[in-house]
């Protein structure tokens, strides 16, 4: 059952030809052709061939690469077949030309036919097999990029809660909670292909209070939302890159400015921080939006804009079509 189901249209091709084969040798050409020549047994001649040919000399040919020894191998098949009908099976008594102009159509038609259904869909397959490890492939990229951010952001989390059960432990009750929070959306809601927009941003907020506590008196943050609808689905951890690399390079005493829009189905998250230009070029600074920019490529492919500028500020615009 499960081979008819995944061979269901070389099925009926098969079928479907075979049907217009003996239509046009029976009903076509009967004067000319089978009014007194056996034509079940010429049928099964051919059905022989065709399948041999399809089972065992062509997977081996190419297999081997024998290209122009297959061609010498098919019109060899060709002509006996031919032969074999005319002076076993017809008995026509004519002579090897007027037996090859009369009736080798008959036998090129369908080794043709078939050879070429059998490359077409070996090509298929094997476009198929490609896709399938390139789909592999992205998946295992997408979730080692994935678990490069998912510590590097609870790392963050923690490091604050650690700051303030030193300094300010009233406030851990609360950021314990946070904390849980994402825990939850990092360990449950990120291991689909896409989340809510609304579970997202309930994160990020998360993520921005941490932020906010942390560099209090050290940074000023300029968080503004304009969402027109949460209904959208988003990769998850997608936001939260940019967001934590403006946080992670500013420097002290400077202004850290977070803009997440949602406007007609389209997303932009702008974010722009103060930096030091002489670590604009290290490893650890890039890294961050070089995988971003990776997961965008494989989740949106041609549906987003990332937007990088290195002025007196460090800019960074996404813009993202549902």
């Amino acid at each position: 059952m499960t081979f008819v189901k995944k061979h269901s249209s070389q099925i009926l091709v098969h079928i479907l030809f075979w049907m217009l084969f003996i239509f046009v040798s029976l009903f076509l050409f009967s004067d000319f052709y089978w009014k007194e020549n056996p034509f079940l047994q010429y049928l099964t001649l051919l059905v022989v061939i065709v399948y041999g040919n399809n089972i065992l000399l062509l997977p081996f040919f190419v297999r081997k690469r024998m290209y122009i020894l297959y061609t010498f191998v098919f019109a060899a098949i060709s002509f006996l077949a031919t032969q074999l009908y005319c002076y076993a099976f017809a008995n026509c008594g004519c002579s090897i030309f007027k037996c090859l102009s009369d009736y080798l159509w008959q036998s090129l038609v369908p080794l043709i036919f078939f050879s070429f259904i059998w490359i077409l869909y070996r090509f298929i397959d094997k476009e198929n097999q490609v896709e399938a490890i390139k789909k592999q492939h992205a998946d295992m990229e997408l979730k080692f990029l994935k678990s490069q951010i998912n510590p590097h952001v609870l790392f963050n989390n923690l490091n604050t809660i650690y700051s303030y059960s030193l300094e300010k432990p009233n406030e851990v009750p609360e950021m314990i909670l946070m904390l849980s929070d994402n825990l939850k959306h990092v360990l449950y809601e990120s291991n689909s292909k896409t989340i809510s927009l609304e579970k997202e941003i309930r994160f990020i907020d998360n993520y921005m209070k941490f932020q906010m506590l942390r560099t209090e008196g050290t940074k000023h943050v300029d968080y503004v939302k304009n969402i027109d609808s949460y209904s959208h689905q988003i990769a998850p951890l997608l936001l939260i890159t940019i967001i934590e690399n403006a946080f992670k390079h500013s420097v002290l005493n400077s202004d850290v400015s977070i803009l997440i829009k949602v406007k007609n189905s389209i997303l932009e998250c702008v974010c722009e921080n103060d930096y030091d230009k002489e670590k604009v070029s290290t490893t650890d600074f890039r890294i961050g939006l070089q995988n971003l920019e990776k997961r965008l490529g494989l989740i949106y492919k041609n549906t987003y804009e990332l937007k990088i500028d290195k002025g007196d500020t460090f800019k960074v615009h996404l813009k993202l079509n549902f």
